[in-house]
């Protein structure tokens, strides 16, 4: 048996499974159970406990790379959906900017 793993990792949905429980739970008023365990941006499946979105606390340097890509990504796609006349996708891009700004 291999020594359990130290590092906390990035959840490859970068905890989506999170936002859409908060959203049904806001507005049905039921909250699901959040898995278990989760497959990470280095592709191990770890305990969802050994995830964060923070990165100052993300240790595993193949997750904080696959994070900072993903939220370019999500940047570029934010900017690219935006609506004329609002600025909702610019705020998110930043947003999402700064979080990569993090991982990098």
């Amino acid at each position: 048996m291999s020594p359990p793993d130290p590092h906390i990792h990035v959840d490859v949905k970068l905890h989506a499974d999170v936002a859409v429980r908060e959203m049904t739970a806001a507005t049905f008023g039921l909250a699901g159970d959040l898995p278990s365990r989760a497959t990470t941006g280095c592709g191990l499946d770890v305990p969802y406990a050994m995830t964060s979105t923070e990165p100052r606390t993300v240790t595993c340097l193949p997750c904080r790379e696959y994070a900072h890509r993903r939220y370019l990504e999500l940047a570029e796609s934010a900017e690219r959906f935006d609506l004329p006349g609002l600025d909702l996708g610019a705020r998110a891009a930043a947003g999402y900017r700064d979080l990569a700004r993090g991982f990098g």
